[in-house]
């Protein structure tokens, strides 16, 4: 197993820690609660690395009391608003898409244009991520594969694969920040 070459400062470490010690033991009864109060929610494990996202920023920002409730507290409305959206947004389900009278919604050149540009920029700024942090990105963010199957597939603990994807995920957003832009593309 290859070690992670970019050096931890000591804040990385405390908060990574904190983060071990304070939040991940939590990731169970969240699932669970996320689960039975928002039945709708279609992927819960978003809305958990959504509010662990969430949760290190705040605590970088400034101290966080109670781990815990904060967490919770992200994770709920995190999960209304998804509810919310597809309220006003509902997706339906089409069994035949020949039915389906649909406007031609192929980008413009402008479109294309800036997607090509942020395509660009989230592939430097993946690529400028540490070797392990960048490959569980990958695996997790673009191909989508469930947190423990990274684990297996790297030999590390899932919790390690959360605490990449966390770090990735905050340096990418730190370096679109850099060069103008809000966030990544999704």
């Amino acid at each position: 197993m290859a070690s992670d070459p970019s050096p931890i400062s000591g804040a990385e470490q405390t908060n990574a820690r904190w983060f071990f010690d304070e939040v991940h033991p939590h990731e169970r009864s969240l699932k669970a609660y996320l689960r039975g109060a928002f039945p709708t929610v279609r992927d819960v494990d978003d809305v958990v690395q959504e509010s662990y996202l969430r949760i290190w920023k705040a605590r970088i920002a400034k101290p966080i009391q109670s781990s815990k409730q904060f967490l919770f507290q992200v994770a709920r409305h995190l999960a209304v608003d998804r509810i919310r959206r597809e309220r006003v947004s509902p997706i339906d389900r089409v069994t035949d898409l020949a039915e389906v009278n649909v406007l031609d919604n192929r980008p413009t050149g402008a479109d294309a244009a800036c997607t090509r540009d942020e395509l660009r920029l989230l592939a430097e700024a993946i690529h400028r991520l540490p070797a392990r942090c960048q490959e569980v990105i990958i695996l997790r963010q673009i191909h989508g594969i469930p947190q423990k199957e990274i684990a297996a597939r790297l030999g590390i603990s899932v919790l390690t694969v959360q605490v990449h994807v966390v770090k990735g995920l905050r340096r990418i957003e730190e370096f679109f920040a850099q060069h103008g832009m809000r966030r990544p593309p999704r």
